[in-house]
């Protein structure tokens, strides 16, 4: 008999962790041995079990699920992790990938998408719910022509905060790190956006990564 994929779950409605437990518990190849209700339980919890997959929420109190998977991922680089959100906004769903997350998965996906995202996460492919990954066909596919930079070259400052949105890192989140205004925060964004002739955040972030201004890997 093949062994069981142990899974931990960690998300701060009780209602969601119950019904999830109750759907996995029908799974024959599937054990939940353990729940958090936010991140810091997670990152504990999980380096003291070390499961086979984690799912996380992102909208976690004291420590989000960003946060949550770049610590994982700091404690152990091969940790596979499937991110269940209700967020489709594209800025989460890339700054979750570049943070380790291997999967993205919608609350609304039926049980069947959850399992099956599982079981792909577990033998090491990604999964993408079918919305998240329509989203990231189009961006990628975005004409070039629409992203030429111009030839005046960013800051140092503007670099740092290229890097923080590329994260995830919302205006005020990026304010506090770098003990300035959210309204500097908003004209540093803007200042990017304009030099490099782009739309949106999710477009800088994809900027970021292609140019190496930010890596995949976790620093």
């Amino acid at each position: 008999m093949m062994d069981k994929i142990r899974v931990y779950l960690a998300d701060d409605h009780e209602l969601v962790r119950r019904g999830l437990i109750a759907l996995l518990a029908t799974e024959e190849g599937i054990t939940v041995v353990g729940t958090g209700a936010d991140g810091v339980e997670a990152v504990q919890h999980v380096e003291e079990l070390k499961p086979d997959v984690i799912l996380l929420d992102l909208q976690m109190p004291r420590k989000n699920g960003l946060e949550a998977i770049d610590e994982i991922k700091g404690n152990n680089p091969d940790a596979r992790i499937l991110v269940l959100t209700s967020f489709s906004d594209d800025d989460k769903v890339f700054a979750a990938v570049q943070a380790g997350a291997l999967g993205y998965l919608l609350k609304d996906s039926s049980p069947q998408e959850l399992i099956q995202a599982i079981n792909d996460v577990h033998a090491g492919n990604p999964f993408l719910d079918p919305e998240i990954a329509l989203k990231v066909i189009q961006e990628l596919n975005r004409p070039l022509a629409n992203r030429v930079p111009t030839e005046d070259p960013l800051t140092p400052r503007e670099i740092e905060v290229l890097r923080m949105v590329s994260r995830g890192l919302t205006n005020n989140d990026i304010a506090e790190k770098l003990v300035v205004s959210e309204r500097t925060v908003r004209t540093h964004i803007s200042n990017i956006l304009g030099k490099l002739h782009l739309a949106n955040r999710t477009q800088a972030a994809l900027y970021a990564l292609r140019k190496g201004i930010a890596d995949l890997d976790v620093e």
